[in-house]
């Protein structure tokens, strides 16, 4: 079976290096825009070979897009058209509303499978990428009626292989609860990282003084801006009315401090403490 990983970062290298643990024999085939990315690829063991996209296509039993969302939008037109039968095309994406039209507009939609792995950290390329990123955590899966069995059966295999806990949902399901419980933090992060620098052209200290709560808090704002900038962009509207619910509450909780409320800052506190249940049932799945 030959594997061809389409943009060789964190999510893709790391899929790589799982799958190539369970299946040594496999062959991956890396594509990626910079020369130097895939030089590491390889170097690493993420990839046998680098190819252009044609001819990593026309090998490839499997080819995964793991590319930022717009990339995959514009490339996955191509990949379908070049696709040899009975060969699987997966994306790896954060969002799945866009890339799941553009890809029920092609004749070969059933080659092709929605995937979104719910695993990432703050750090991105090849060099950032390691066999562990996606064991235990959760893959969401697309449109699954419109994929052909064959296709749809490779990939969930392949992600349980790997120790990925398979979850099914719509594009539209998908975009609206990413936007509040992964694309709202990192706009925060963001949001976080410039309030703190611009306080920090006048008062250097603050940075002497940051903990390991501040770290933990912004760690997202280290993210990439050209992988994130697209998934706000695609899943706009669900991100900006997370963006305004939350607004919502840094403004009543302003209110309260402002007020010297005690009793009702001690009461949205608590309130919000309830995400402590939720946050336990997830490590204990």
């Amino acid at each position: 079976m030959v594997v061809s990983i389409i943009g060789i970062g964190l999510l893709g290298g790391s899929f790589a290096l799982a799958v190539r643990e369970k299946y040594p024999k496999m062959r991956f085939i890396g594509v990626d825009t910079s020369p130097v990315n895939g030089q590491l690829a390889m170097a690493k063991g993420i990839v046998d070979d680098v190819m252009s996209l044609p001819e990593a296509i026309a090998q490839s039993t499997l080819v995964v897009l793991a590319t930022p969302v717009n990339v995959i939008i514009d490339m996955l037109p191509t990949v379908l058209d070049h696709l040899p039968p009975g060969a699987t095309v997966l994306d790896l994406g954060s969002t799945k509303g866009l890339i799941c039209d553009v890809a029920d507009a092609h004749p070969k939609r059933a080659q092709f499978v929605a995937a979104h792995p719910m695993a990432g950290t703050e750090n991105s390329g090849p060099g950032a990428a390691f066999k562990e990123l996606l064991f235990g955590k959760n893959l969401i899966i697309c449109d699954r009626e419109k994929s052909h069995p064959d296709s749809l059966t490779l990939a969930e295999s392949l992600f349980r292989d790997i120790g990925m806990k398979l979850f099914y949902m719509s594009p539209q399901e998908h975009d609206l609860h990413l936007a509040y419980v992964s694309h709202l933090s990192h706009v925060s992060a963001f949001a976080l990282g410039l309030t703190v620098l611009e306080k920090e052209k006048d008062e250097q200290a603050i940075f002497d003084m940051a903990s390991t709560g501040f770290s933990s808090t912004v760690r997202l704002a280290k993210s990439s801006p050209a992988m994130w900038a697209p998934i706000f962009d695609q899943n706009r509207q669900n991100v900006s009315q997370a963006l305004a619910d939350y607004i919502e509450f840094l403004q009543q909780f302003k209110q309260i401090i402002d007020d010297q409320d005690v009793i009702n800052s001690l009461d949205f506190m608590q309130r919000a403490n309830v995400i402590r249940r939720v946050l336990d049932g997830i490590e204990k799945r």
